[in-house]
């Protein structure tokens, strides 16, 4: 993509996370630290979640027990039974060191929180201690015990997973222009997983220190410590699964079928797409999955197509090689989702499901692009939008048009 000015919403954001941090710090550099014993407890929590955080993975939070330690700081009221008198300022800038701290390694490594990242921890940190800390202190919770402080700490800690949540989707909306109705919905479909093992540490340990002392830490940052090691686990056979399908989509191009990279163009691009359209995130990983092998039907061909080029074979033809693919697809144990999108992206377009719309669409299009000259991007988009009378969707190629237009290639984006 071609340098371009910034969002003004990540403007904006960045810098009242940088505000926000640099007052807070600078009231603590003022004040000093008070109750030292519990914020290197919380610190050296946030810095062990830190360091064991997720890197290379695709997942909401990639440091679940940094971000209980903070949220449970923020609502920490008591301490073994004593009040507390740490404030909102303290409670920032503590979590902002540990983490930029735990952050050492992994930024060494080139993957370092990003700055998107670094300002929703501050912020929702923030935004949790202002709700908390100035009422706690003023006395304004004292009749708040046993199960009232308890759905307290838990309400809170929901309104703050949802503030975050809009903010991530707000981000990711002004990164990549793709519609925010989707990006808020995967993000609060995300919520339920580790997003509510995190609400609920931090709530357990904020009541686990008020009444036991920080010895409580260590023995409750265990079970999300393993859940996390867990979780990766999970996340290592998901990336594997995902470098077998790609291998798989290189046969293709291994075997002279099609063009070098023909396959994750289509899946880059088709993926775009279907976030222009709303798709959900289960909805793009199949979608994306069908575009990586959609071409592994020309394997049972005997004689190659010239080129790979199948947008320009008979209608019959494209099914039948549909079809063999998606006999391949389910050979392979791949989802069977994934195998419909296959079998039926040749289909007129009336009667596909959406996924295998785009994928048609798209593959068309990077077939009719490849290898025509300067304007060959925008024939083939003019030629796909003639075609929407019958070969294309009509919606699927205006989407087609605003990807490519947010990649900033010259293209007329019409609706």
């Amino acid at each position: 993509m071609n340098p371009r000015r910034p969002p003004a919403l990540l403007v904006s954001v960045h810098g009242g996370a940088a505000v926000l941090a640099a007052v807070c710090l600078a009231v603590t550099l003022r004040d000093g630290l008070v109750e030292r014993p519990a914020a290197v407890a919380f610190g050296a929590l946030i810095v062990l979640g830190e360091l064991a955080r997720w890197t290379g993975a695709r997942v909401r939070e990639p440091a679940p027990l940094g971000a209980a330690g903070a949220l449970s700081y923020a609502l920490l009221g008591e301490n073994a039974d004593r009040p507390t008198t740490h404030g909102v300022a303290q409670v920032v800038s503590v979590v902002l060191a540990a983490v930029l701290l735990g952050a050492v390694p992994h930024i060494a490594r080139g993957r370092g929180p990003t700055a998107d990242q670094l300002a929703r921890r501050v912020l929702t940190v923030g935004f949790a201690a202002v709700c908390f800390q100035p009422l706690y202190n003023q006395g304004v919770f004292d009749g708040w015990s046993g199960p009232a402080h308890v759905l307290l700490l838990l309400g809170l800690l929901a309104l703050t997973a949802l503030c975050d949540a809009v903010l991530a989707a707000a981000l990711a909306r002004s990164r990549t222009g793709w519609p925010f109705a989707p990006l808020l919905r995967d993000e609060l479909r995300a919520m339920p997983g580790v997003g509510s093992a995190v609400v609920a540490t931090g709530v357990v340990m904020a009541l686990a220190v008020a009444v036991a002392g920080l010895w409580a830490l260590p023995v409750l940052s265990l079970p999300l410590l393993l859940t996390q090691l867990s979780l990766r686990r999970y996340a290592a056979v998901r990336t594997t699964y995902r470098q077998t399908i790609a291998s798989l989509a290189r046969a293709t191009e291994i075997a002279g079928y099609t063009p070098v990279g023909h396959a994750h163009r289509v899946a880059a691009l088709s993926v775009a797409v279907g976030r222009d359209l709303g798709l959900s995130g289960p909805e793009l990983t199949v979608l994306e999955h069908a575009a990586l092998m959609h071409d592994i039907g020309q394997l049972s061909l005997v004689d190659p197509v010239p080129g790979g080029a199948t947008a320009c074979l008979p209608a019959a033809e494209q099914r039948r090689i549909a079809l063999l693919g998606g006999a391949v697809v389910r050979q392979t144990g791949v989802d069977a989702a994934v195998a419909v999108v296959v079998e039926r992206q040749a289909d007129p377009y009336r009667e596909q499901p959406l996924a295998a719309r785009i994928v048609r669409a798209v593959n068309a299009y990077e077939e009719k692009a490849q290898g025509a000259g300067p304007g060959g991007p925008l024939t083939a988009l003019e030629e796909l939008r003639l075609g929407t009378a019958g070969d294309y969707a009509p919606d699927v190629v205006e989407a087609l048009g605003r990807a490519l237009a947010r990649d900033c290639l010259t293209l007329p984006v019409t609706g």
